[in-house]
């Protein structure tokens, strides 16, 4: 029992949930006899072409586990067809145990508050009993609330997108990938340039939308923002992170390869809300300002150079998109000048 308890200890003790999906398959694994693996697969993408991303997977043998990256090329990804024993379980969401060759395959729907979202899969020598598929469900009722909970301190409470409170840790987590200047330089002279990834910040806001407040009330107000952040969700990428940061700002944290990609990608944004009817209210724009994230940038640093582009955006006659590099070079706007790449609060 105390082994028990000091995994659900260790499971619950993380506010990160990559660490808390490594730790869930960690303890499964020392917890059952002898699986052979154990495994959390998440289902992402838009319906139609969702695929599989493998978020922990950890064999008897193996000192860590492996999992796919947040930002991987869902092209890459496996289809849900291709793997018809844990598609199964996602939509009859029910466990279901299956002989294949000399292991048992057992497979538990994973779900959250609204959804079936992914599956944990076992592969052992013998087929699960009752008594281990119980924990195993106990565990993953732990693990289920405790993801609500993380939700609840994570989610806007009316669009479910993320919350500003969690954005610093993400672009961190961003800038940490990208290579200081002295190491670029001597990649550049080693011919490797663009083996580094790119990661954008944009930010999004509703162009005149106090007036749609003052014209309609906050309860339609409100359901602007909701139908707003669905459309944000079908326009980018899963892998992208979408937050709201307060009243009608939103920003958007994305990898691709150059600025052409990501403005391809705001726009494809704009484009989309000013062609949507909102309900009562009928149509709206949006204006976006983005810029690329640099080694050694600061989260505050990062937004305020994508705000002074929206701000651009607005003073031209709004719904558009505005890249900050774009207006420095073009000479609409003068780069701040950093004075050091700390910032003392």
């Amino acid at each position: 029992m105390s082994v028990v308890v000091d995994h659900l200890a260790e499971l619950t003790g993380f506010r990160d949930r990559d660490v808390m999906d490594v730790t869930l398959v960690t303890a499964l694994r020392d917890l059952l006899s002898g699986p052979v693996a154990v495994a959390i697969y998440r289902c992402v993408g838009e319906p139609g072409e969702q695929r599989w991303l493998t978020r922990a997977r950890l064999n008897v043998a193996d000192a860590v586990a492996t999992a796919d990256s947040l930002w991987v090329d869902p092209e890459t990804l496996p289809r849900l067809a291709d793997h018809p024993r844990r598609l199964e379980c996602l939509t009859q969401r029910s466990v279901l145990q299956q002989r294949e060759g000399s292991e048992w395959i057992t497979t538990f729907p994973l779900a959250t508050e609204r959804e079936i979202v992914g599956v944990l899969e076992l592969h052992s020598a013998r087929r699960l009993n009752a008594e281990a598929q119980r924990m195993v469900a106990s565990v993953l009722r732990i693990y289920h609330n405790f993801q609500g909970l993380l939700d609840y301190s994570e989610r806007d409470t009316l669009t479910g997108l993320l919350n500003r409170k969690t954005f610093d840790e993400s672009f961190l987590k961003a800038v940490s990938e990208l290579p200081l200047r002295a190491q670029t330089l001597a990649c550049q002279d080693r011919r490797h340039v663009g083996v580094h990834p790119r990661y954008w910040l944009g930010v999004i806001d509703i162009d005149n939308f106090k007036s749609i407040n003052d014209r309609f009330g906050h309860l339609i107000g409100d359901e602007v923002l909701l139908l707003l952040s669905r459309l944000m969700r079908s326009s980018f990428r899963f892998n992208d992170l979408l937050y709201r940061f307060g009243g009608e700002e939103f920003v958007v944290l994305m990898r691709c390869e150059d600025e052409a990609d990501a403005a391809h990608a705001f726009e494809r944004f704009r484009l989309n809300t000013e062609e949507y009817a909102f309900p009562q209210v009928g149509r709206l724009t949006v204006s976006i300002g983005f810029t690329q994230i640099r080694a050694g940038d600061s989260p505050a640093a990062a937004f305020e150079r994508a705000d002074k582009a929206v701000y651009h955006a607005k003073g031209a006659g709004r719904n558009q998109v505005q890249s900050h590099a774009t207006l420095v070079a073009q000479g609409s706007m003068i780069e701040a000048r950093q004075l050091s790449d700390v910032e003392l609060f």
